[in-house]
């Protein structure tokens, strides 16, 4: 990811209309480009600098609540792997167990002669 493109989902990511896939790209892109993150940072906190002057509300403590969230996205990425890799190795085995389930029919039949096997 350039970061042409994390600017522009700076404000999507704060606003939690990102999605998945441009979610793990902007991570990995905020991880190792220091002026992309400085950048969240600031957007981040002028947008919950202002929700909580107009709630009054507030933790004051909005860069340990950039990290919370950045934290909550990092697993949720996570999450979304391993769910994809229990997803792919439940499809695996379920063509395995079909694939075994018809051979042994194909052989019960030429056994019973009606295959013509």
């Amino acid at each position: 990811m350039t970061c042409r493109e994390a600017e522009r989902l700076v404000m999507p990511y704060i606003n939690g209309s990102i999605t998945d896939d441009e979610l793990r790209d902007f991570l990995e892109h905020i991880e190792h480009c220091g002026e992309c993150r400085e950048e969240l940072e600031i957007y981040f906190t002028v947008d919950v600098g202002i929700r909580q002057l107009d709630e009054e509300t507030g933790s004051y403590n909005i860069s340990g609540d950039l990290e919370t969230e950045l934290e909550l996205s990092r697993q949720r990425i996570h999450t979304l792997r391993l769910l994809q890799t229990a997803r792919y190795a439940v499809n695996t085995l379920c063509f395995w167990a079909l694939l075994v389930v018809i051979i042994l029919q194909v052989r019960i039949w030429g056994q019973m002669g009606f295959m013509g096997l």
